[in-house]
């Protein structure tokens, strides 16, 4: 018997992410959706790479229209917004950890996460989640930014165990990596 292949969790994600308002994680989801439009057809299929393991998973959505691509013109934004959305549905996915808040600036990070059953009254047991986005990029660019996004979550002021996510759109790609301690 054939398995079912994992869907990409992107819609909802408010419901499953503590630290995310429906407003938040549906603006998140808006903005995913252009950002795959701009170079693909619902569905299509993206490779999940998290700690070195690989895992296709089946991304869905609903087309944007017109309006909305008006509404999220602004492409550094738009990409950042879906890289949000994309990555914080990759370590829903394959860690089964969600954000439990938003991390404070110079923290190394964009959101804490925690496993899904926790729900933590202080941080200490979270991991911070560094999150960019490449709209237009190879495989080898998505490679390099999460280079940049370790260094980054590296000279963070946390002593929180990091882990960096990058989604790279035209790619189809999401590539999660642990922050190796020194």
């Amino acid at each position: 018997m054939l398995e079912a292949k994992s869907r990409l969790p992107f819609h909802n994600l408010s419901e499953r992410h503590h630290g995310l308002t429906l407003a938040i994680a549906d603006f998140y989801a808006e903005a995913a959706r252009v950002c795959l439009d701009r170079h693909h057809v619902s569905p299509v299929d993206f490779s999940i790479s998290n700690y070195g393991n690989t895992q296709d998973a089946l991304v869905e959505w609903e087309p944007t229209d017109d309006r909305t691509r008006a509404a999220w013109a602004n492409e550094t934004d738009t990409t950042e917004a879906g890289a949000y959305a994309c990555a914080l549905a990759a370590v829903e996915l394959t860690n089964g950890m969600v954000a439990v808040g938003r991390a404070e600036t110079k923290t190394g990070a964009d959101y804490y996460i925690a496993p899904r059953d926790r729900r933590l009254a202080d941080l200490e047991d979270s991991y911070r989640l560094e999150i960019s986005g490449v709209d237009r990029g190879s495989a080898s660019a998505v490679r390099q930014r999460l280079q940049e996004k370790l260094e980054q979550s590296a000279t963070g002021a946390s002593n929180l165990p990091a882990i960096a996510g990058v989604v790279g759109f035209r790619a189809k790609l999401v590539l999660l990596q642990p922050l190796e301690k020194e």
